[in-house]
């Protein structure tokens, strides 16, 4: 049984269809990808699986039960954690405050702080450090590791790389791969798409709302992505 199953998804800004009649399967333990320009829909549609953007039509399903009209906090006990373009962490708390907050309506599990340190390691000695100090990556990091601690088995991550120096996405990258390594279902949103193909099992491109190409990482080209990216592959897909 699929981890995660949405059909036929049409999420809506006003009178705009941001999110159109889309429907995707995600396996326990898979690596997803989704890339597209600004404004193919990838953030409504991450925060539509959350439960922050209410669907206008279809269903979603997570772990066999019909989630479509749940709410955020609720999916949140159920195992989905969204790690949101921006950051948005608390500026005047701890890294270690940050995490801790998470642990407010969390599923039951394994992930507590010591859990997040070993696994991001780069966050163990800033335990102490405001949010507001951090750089970027570190910033980023601190983001992942306040989403574990919900103990979640769907990890969802907008934008990950965005506005970070290079040494910073690769210090990024590689502890995210340590989370995946212990077998977390991910679904990921990055500008970079080849970066975030490389530690993925598939991708899926969007444009304007819908699924435009899917396949997995290790079969579809750059050139194949890179088309499908600005249009020039545009056929509906299920991914």
């Amino acid at each position: 049984m699929s981890l995660l199953s949405v059909d036929s998804l049409v999420l809506r800004h006003g009178l705009l269809e941001a999110v159109r009649g889309v429907s995707l399967q995600i396996e326990p333990g898979e690596v997803l990808s989704l890339v597209g320009a600004n404004g193919a829909g990838k953030t409504t549609l991450l925060r539509g699986l959350a439960g922050a953007h209410r669907p206008a039509s279809g269903t979603i399903s997570f772990d066999g039960q019909d989630i479509t009209r749940m709410p955020a906090h609720r999916r949140v006990r159920q195992g989905i954690a969204l790690v949101p373009e921006g950051r948005r962490l608390f500026a005047n708390l701890t890294v270690e405050e940050n995490l801790l907050v998470a642990r407010r309506g969390a599923a039951p599990g394994r992930w507590d702080v010591e859990a997040v340190y070993a696994a991001l390691p780069m966050l163990g000695p800033l335990r102490r450090r405001r949010a507001a100090t951090l750089s970027g990556g570190e910033q980023q990091a601190t983001a992942i590791g306040r989403a574990l601690m919900t103990n979640p088995r769907l990890l969802l991550i907008d934008e990950l790389s965005l506005g970070l120096a290079p040494v910073a996405i690769d210090d990024v990258y590689a502890s995210l791969r340590g989370v995946i390594g212990d077998g977390m279902t991910v679904l990921l949103v990055d500008q970079d798409f080849s970066r975030a193909a490389a530690i993925s099992d598939r991708v899926v491109c969007m444009l304007e709302g819908r699924f435009v190409l899917a396949g997995k990482a290790a079969e579809l080209t750059r050139e194949q992505i890179t088309e499908a990216y600005f249009g020039l592959h545009d056929r509906g897909v299920v991914a």
